[in-house]
């Protein structure tokens, strides 16, 4: 139907597009939608060349690390570079985007992988073995500008999901809570320098006035503390599950949401208050912008 999926940083900002195809073709391509939160970005070719066929999407929640993984770009300008390496990781987590009011937000489930993605990667598949799609090749962590051996991908369910809502509508509405959590240290390592009741869950900082959690009562913390040699904000509500799934951490309880939920959903957090255990169930919004 000529739609391609590439990065949104790819095509941020862009007047015109156009897209090479293997056999040389160029074509004028229109955006149809983006989504800065998964760095993903819909176009649209309405005249394809004879001979484009779509590549098969694969699964990636069967991903495992250590399995072999192709990726395919444009790295410096080098068109059609096939690189090969392995799943290094999976569930990574990057920050993707900072709204006007100073709220921060992330792109769970990714995966890391050392094949070689360079600039000019971004928006090629990631392969398995087979052929078939299983990421969005989309960001590299390095100190040079160039490879390290360690890359990011964007997982191809990930793209099942938020693409059609892109065809469709444009955008990707996101679940929002309006929780404010320091993910610097997890509940595990924090639990027996803050005396706290369990090893797992997520620490409520602060909570966004007028938001979902605000409406619904959760509590933020009231005091701070030095440990780990930082100042941590504790005393607020630990969420340790979501619709009777345990939470393990904060990436973990946005990992839920963005998989799990939508807008408008009624979720029931179990959170401890006070050494209490309780169950608040609160109306999901959608992420500011």
């Amino acid at each position: 139907e000529g739609h391609i999926v590439t990065n949104h940083h790819v095509v941020e900002g862009a007047d015109t597009i156009w897209v090479t195809f293997s056999d040389g073709t160029l074509r004028e391509a229109k955006v149809l939608g983006t989504d800065p939160y998964s760095d993903l970005a819909v176009l649209l070719v309405e005249d394809l060349p004879p001979g484009a066929v779509p590549l098969e999407l694969g699964d990636s929640d069967t991903l495992q690390v250590g399995q072999r993984v192709i990726a395919i770009g444009n790295p410096f300008g080098l068109q059609g570079t096939m690189t090969v390496g392995v799943v290094s990781a999976l569930g990574r987590v990057l920050p993707t985007v900072t709204t006007a009011t100073g709220g921060s937000f992330s792109n769970p489930e990714i995966i890391q992988t050392d094949a070689a993605i360079n600039p000019g990667n971004s928006g090629g598949p990631l392969l398995d073995s087979q052929g078939r799609v299983v990421g969005v090749n989309t960001a590299i962590r390095t100190t040079t500008g160039g490879n390290m051996g360690v890359g990011f991908a964007v997982p191809i369910n990930t793209v099942k999901r938020i693409v059609p809502r892109l065809i469709s509508e444009g955008t990707y509405h996101y679940p929002y809570l309006g929780i404010v959590s320091d993910n610097r240290f997890t509940l595990a390592q924090l639990a027996s320098v803050l005396d706290l009741p369990v090893n797992y869950g997520v620490l409520v900082s602060s909570v966004e006035p007028g938001t979902p959690a605000d409406r619904a009562g959760l509590r933020g913390g009231t005091q701070n503390v030095r440990a780990l040699g930082t100042t941590i904000r504790v005393g607020g509500d630990i969420i340790i599950a979501i619709d009777g799934h345990r939470v393990e951490d904060f990436n973990d309880l946005i990992a839920y949401l963005v998989r799990e939920t939508e807008v408008g959903q009624v979720v029931t957090l179990t959170i401890l208050r006070d050494g209490k255990q309780m169950e608040v169930q609160v109306r999901l919004g959608e992420r500011p912008r």
